[in-house]
């Protein structure tokens, strides 16, 4: 199986790495800058669960290769349209793409633009940072990723894929409902990326103080209605996980867009926050909390353009 991993930032390199640390077949699609760093310094992954040093195999948008039988996704939501563009070219006959995106709103624009038979859905669990001097840093334990045909069907390039993942040391899974999936980790971000932005802290920061923990529980209250109106309630065993998760005290754990926002970047809050509350509009459930904190992205966002 060939892989082609578009991206080799915290994501993409970690997960591509594990799989070409294991012996896979894998390329990375990276920008010029990026590609001259790999080929350079190699990619380098520090983690607890073991660090990763190797020369990986690079690719350039445009360059000419073999076509490739799985394209993990893994790039910011508001690139997506440039990643479309970059992977394309590389895809084989029966190729599948796994978009590793947060959200669910990019699910429609691959399909359109490539074709529903190749898209299924994919989703990974993980805390993980690209330095700047290149290295991905792997935070905590968790290292998960679950895949699947979006029509629910355990295909057998699905089964293939999970083959070369049984391999790494990372957690691979074929959920039953892969769409249930995406929608679980959809509520249990929306309501971490609306809490830590409007706060620009922590979860351990906003677990101290008084009013925090209810103030998270209502916003992740908010994404489980939306979430059960649009047909896929989380799971009780999922939301007891996430009250967890989202009420521990001390915890460093807190939302990409919030870090991003707090380093004056472009966040993917529109894509998450901003989705998530469209949604439920739409739905007629009552989202003030979100709305509140898709305005907050939206100030953020119109000082970028200003600056």
């Amino acid at each position: 199986m060939r892989i082609l991993v578009l991206g080799a930032g915290a994501i993409g390199g970690y997960f591509g790495g594990r799989l070409a640390e294991a012996g896979a077949d894998v390329t990375f699609l990276v920008r010029g800058r990026r590609k001259e760093e790999l080929d350079a310094k190699g990619l380098r992954v520090k983690s607890a669960a073991g660090d990763i040093a190797l020369s990986p195999k690079t690719l350039a948008a445009g360059a000419r290769a073999e076509p490739f039988d799985v394209v993990l996704l893994s790039c910011k939501s508001y690139d997506l349209e440039s990643a479309i563009a970059a992977v394309a070219p590389f895809l084989g006959k029966d190729a599948a793409v796994v978009p590793l995106l947060n959200g669910l709103r990019h699910i429609d624009a691959l399909s359109k633009a490539l074709g529903p038979e190749r898209v299924m859905g994919g989703a990974c669990y993980i805390g993980a940072t690209l330095d700047e001097d290149g290295v991905v840093r792997h935070i905590g334990e968790l290292q998960a990723i679950s895949f699947g045909e979006l029509s629910g069907e355990r295909s057998a390039r699905a089964e293939a894929l999970l083959a070369q993942f049984a391999r790494t040391k990372v957690q691979g899974s074929i959920p039953p409902s892969i769409l249930q999936s995406m929608w679980e980790k959809f509520v249990m971000l929306a309501a971490l990326a609306a809490t830590t932005t409007l706060t620009r802290a922590t979860i351990g920061e906003i677990m101290a103080s008084p009013s925090g923990e209810a103030f998270v529980l209502r916003a992740l209250d908010e994404c489980a209605a939306v979430a059960e109106a649009s047909g896929h309630a989380p799971a009780a065993s999922a939301m007891s996980q996430f009250r967890a998760l989202l009420t521990a005290q001390g915890s460093p754990f807190a939302a990409s867009t919030m870090r991003d926002m707090v380093a004056g970047r472009r966040t993917e809050g529109d894509h998450i926050v901003g989705d998530m509350m469209r949604r439920g509009l739409a739905l007629g459930v009552p989202v003030p909390l979100l709305a509140v904190a898709v305005t907050n992205l939206e100030v953020h966002e119109a000082r970028l353009k200003r600056a």
